[in-house]
């Protein structure tokens, strides 16, 4: 991969002080918001959504997971690919600019073939938006701050959803389900011009041991050589399933969760975009960041600490899953659920950062979008998929309980994912830096 030293539109293709450094991780993770934001509205007003435009809950599953994740998962391929050897952050632009139309679209759409349609393009250009900014990050922060950075970037999804459920909420109860995808649409058009002009593209491997391969002139990997190598490598790709697997829990969960306390445990839309709203946020956002701290804590010393925190995080949040959907009110429900929230995203901060550390300068963005490619097909594309075939499946037997049997059935990913971890975590201290590299 050829160096791109020089600087460019945006200025100096090298990052400056720490408070610049600051004001792109900003920058990037209100961009992460927007992103989830956007993806989660779906799943937010589900209830409405469903009363408007008749649909099922299968058919929820599929617009919010299989369709979506279909050309979010694959797209992202060759659009790591482009990034890697051209500019990151006018990618990372252009992608949130064409999220944010066709999520305007979505709330234009008069029947499911039209709303399925939208959702894959806001697929398409999501696409683009989390590959490229893991490997910003990773050059911009120095190898013992990326931990920390990447856990205050992937604060986007809990603040995306927490958002998302109080301000689509509040302005669904006061007008429409469809003015929420208006508003937040129109926003990111408008944050897709701000990053075009003032998010700075910083020096490929920048931080990383001398000799780094974006200091040598040569180019990168070609992109079939990119995906061999990354599926080829076993760490690596057990890092991506083990991942897939956590994220099948958090996208099974949180697709429906809202759904499940609305027409289950009778949450009403005012409640939900308080109460839910605020245990997405503080439950989400401070695991994710302790997680972050945890990983430049422990990860220094301990290498295998990248797999064992989240498998231990999995097997803790367990019995507060089962709780959470046997519990007879909204409120025992939201306080129990409030502990998974917590703990299932521990594994994102850790694998990324592992999965960033060990690949060349050259390959991260690329790397980064393969491991999405498995994490969110795995993840996104089946989660809310299974779990809304599973409550069709229960329905004739278990009536307005559907949901509920459909989370029983989604508990044991818990334990599935926790063994993928520890496996992770035996080939981690099996290998050298230089066989995992």
């Amino acid at each position: 991969m050829a160096t791109n030293r020089a600087p460019t539109a945006h200025g100096p293709a090298q990052s400056g002080p720490a408070g610049n450094r600051g004001f792109v991780l900003a920058m990037l993770c209100f961009v992460y918001v927007l992103n989830f934001l956007d993806r989660q509205l779906v799943s937010i007003l589900a209830k409405p959504i469903q009363d408007g435009l008749q649909i099922t809950d299968s058919q929820l599953g599929y617009i919010t997971g299989f369709y979506f994740a279909l050309f979010y998962c694959f797209i992202a391929i060759p659009v790591g690919w482009l990034a890697d050897r051209t500019n990151r952050t006018k990618i990372l632009s252009l992608a949130c600019g064409l999220w944010s139309g066709a999520t305007i679209a979505c709330g234009m759409a008069g029947n499911y073939g039209q709303l399925a349609v939208a959702r894959m393009a806001v697929g398409i250009g999501e696409a683009g938006g989390v590959p490229p900014s893991y490997a910003i990050i990773s050059d911009t922060f120095p190898r013992e701050q990326r931990g920390t950075a990447m856990g205050i970037f992937n604060l986007g999804p809990p603040i995306g959803s927490a958002l998302g459920v109080a301000f689509g909420a509040s302005l669904a109860a006061a007008f429409d389900w469809r003015v929420p995808f208006y508003v937040v649409g129109a926003i990111g058009v408008l944050t897709a011009v701000f990053v075009y002009f003032l998010v700075p593209e910083p020096v490929r491997g920048r931080f990383d041991p001398a000799p780094a391969p974006a200091s040598t002139g040569k180019p990168g990997p070609g992109f079939l050589q990119a995906i061999t190598g990354f599926f080829g490598n076993k760490v690596l790709a057990v890092a991506a399933l083990a991942s897939g697997a956590a994220n099948f829990i958090t996208y099974g969960l949180s697709n429906f969760a809202t759904l499940f306390l609305m027409r289950e445990k009778g949450m009403a839309l005012d409640e939900v975009a308080i109460w839910y709203a605020l245990a997405v946020g503080l439950g989400m956002g401070t695991g994710i960041f302790v997680s972050g701290k945890l990983i430049d804590r422990f990860a220094v010393r301990n290498k295998a600490a990248y797999a064992l925190i989240p498998a231990l995080s999995l097997l803790l949040a367990l019995p507060f899953f089962l709780g959470f959907a046997a519990a007879e009110r909204w409120e025992v429900a939201l306080a129990l659920l409030f502990v998974p929230l917590f703990l299932n995203s521990f594994f994102l901060p850790a694998t990324v950062t592992f999965v960033q550390g060990e690949v060349a300068p050259g390959a991260r963005v690329i790397s980064g979008a393969l491991l999405l490619l498995v994490m969110n097909l795995v993840g996104l594309g089946l989660g809310p998929t299974f779990v809304g075939m599973a409550s069709d499946f229960f329905r004739p037997g278990y009536g307005e309980h559907s949901l509920q049997m459909a989370f029983y059935a989604l508990a044991p990913m818990y334990l599935i994912a926790a063994l993928l971890f520890l496996w992770l975590a035996r080939l981690i201290k099996r290998s050298s830096p230089g066989d995992v590299a």
